[in-house]
């Protein structure tokens, strides 16, 4: 599980998931989403603009990512 570091206090699905180098565009991103091929803290989740926040684990075919704060200082 690789370990993903955001900006801002949350980020949504379809950017992370582009982030996370777990699909290469926004449109890949929103088809598996679509179709049921992402879990979001192992539940299927189909919503693109669903808003992660540090802690959330996502996973599509056989990747995982999980969402980190970045550390101030």
């Amino acid at each position: 599980m690789e370990k993903v570091v955001i900006r801002d206090e949350t980020i949504r699905l379809g950017q992370f998931l582009k982030l996370a180098c777990l699909v290469d565009t926004g449109g890949e991103a929103k088809i598996r989403i679509q179709q049921g091929e992402v879990k979001v803290n192992g539940e299927v989740d189909v919503r693109r603009g669903r808003q992660l926040k540090p802690g959330d684990l996502v996973e599509l075919g056989g990747g995982a990512a999980m969402v980190v704060a970045a550390v101030d200082g």
